[in-house]
């Protein structure tokens, strides 16, 4: 339908709704020209500087830093909106939590937790604590951590594993989710960390495999928190895997080179027949020590058994299957004389035992 106005009568009509920037705000009482006026944000008043008339009302357009703690010691706090909701815990979040330090300030933030947190909210935080604190205890980091969490959320929410005990839950969703994430830890790790039996955390880790596999990426939680891939087993830690965090925990100087060496000693110990059917931690071991003295930074056995978690002896005995292996092992095919020719020089460095 057409206008009843003309374009010039809608132009006109228009600028009656502008504002007028050649209209100055002066104190009807001191009429000064240019004006004194001052902005109190804190009255929220438009005010004369020199009559201290009160002109106009404000409002405050600056960011508000303020802080509600406590325990600020006066300083301002940067953040201007709480923390983002944990999508591991379910519910709203918007709960109030009693905080002060005062006179009956325990009893009723006790009546504020049992209202406002069931059972099961209580569990999954309890798990998560313990999680979080077993994982920085074996320096795993957070994302084996959040992986860990996440697991124990979905175990939680489809009500599986009944009758096992906590503990071994949380233990066998720490190390499926180092498997996972690609951080080394050995089932020897893990178990030190619970009073469970090592035969029960097996059986959950096996239990908890199957329902990973059966769930996939179905899971709601797991795909907004970025876990929804399918499942897939992996192996055992392998023996050139530990080599990486035990060589870093031994304090060489040239900490890569010596890792770079026994990695290669652990690939090729796989070759060897009476190294088939040792641990990992020990293979690790041997090829360290091995290692340390062809790069002229030798360590004894025993440095090494402390940080590898094995005995003295079993250091040895692994290494005399490695030693004896050496004109197999130690070859120019596998350490090329342009990278490692230091190496090759110093095969007759290597001790005997």
């Amino acid at each position: 339908m057409a206008s009843a106005f003309s374009p010039f009568e809608e132009v006109g009509k228009q600028a009656e709704f502008r504002e007028d920037l050649n209209r100055i705000l002066i104190c009807p009482e001191c009429k000064e020209d240019p004006p004194r006026l001052v902005e109190e944000y804190s009255s929220g008043d438009m005010v004369c500087e020199t009559c201290g008339l009160v002109l106009d009302r404000i409002i405050d357009t600056r960011s508000e830093w303020r802080t509600f703690s406590g325990d600020d010691n006066g300083n301002d706090d940067p953040s201007r909106v709480g923390d983002a909701p944990n999508l591991m815990i379910d519910g709203d979040q918007l709960q109030t939590a009693i905080a002060f330090d005062g006179k009956g300030a325990k009893n009723l933030a006790h009546l504020q937790n049992k209202i406002n947190q069931d059972k099961g909210t209580k569990v999954l935080l309890q798990a998560y604590r313990d999680i979080q604190a077993l994982t920085d205890s074996i320096n795993a980091g957070t994302q084996v951590a959040n992986t860990a969490k996440h697991i124990f959320k979905m175990v939680d929410d489809n009500k599986a594993l009944k009758g096992k005990s906590q503990e071994a839950i949380v233990a066998g969703c720490i190390f499926i989710a180092c498997r996972q994430t690609n951080v080394p830890r050995t089932f020897r790790e893990v178990y030190g960390l619970t009073k469970v039996s090592k035969k029960e955390i097996g059986r959950v880790f096996k239990q908890l495999e199957s329902f990973l596999q059966k769930m996939g990426g179905e899971d709601k939680v797991a795909k907004a928190t970025g876990y929804s891939q399918q499942y897939t087993a992996k192996g055992s830690t392998t023996a050139d895997e530990l080599c990486i965090r035990y060589c870093s925990n031994l304090g060489f100087r040239n900490a890569v080179r010596v890792e770079s060496v026994a990695r290669r000693l652990a690939e090729k110990s796989s070759e060897v027949s009476d190294l088939a059917g040792r641990s990992p931690l020990s293979v690790a071991a041997a090829c360290i020590y091995m290692a340390s003295h062809l790069v002229g930074e030798p360590r004894s056995t025993k440095q090494i058994s402390v940080v590898s978690s094995v005995s003295d002896g079993t250091v040895k005995t692994a290494y005399r299957y490695l030693y004896a292996a050496k004109d197999t092992i130690l070859t120019k095919e596998v350490f090329s004389e342009e990278m490692f020719g230091d190496v090759l020089a110093n095969i007759d460095k290597v001790p005997v035992n």
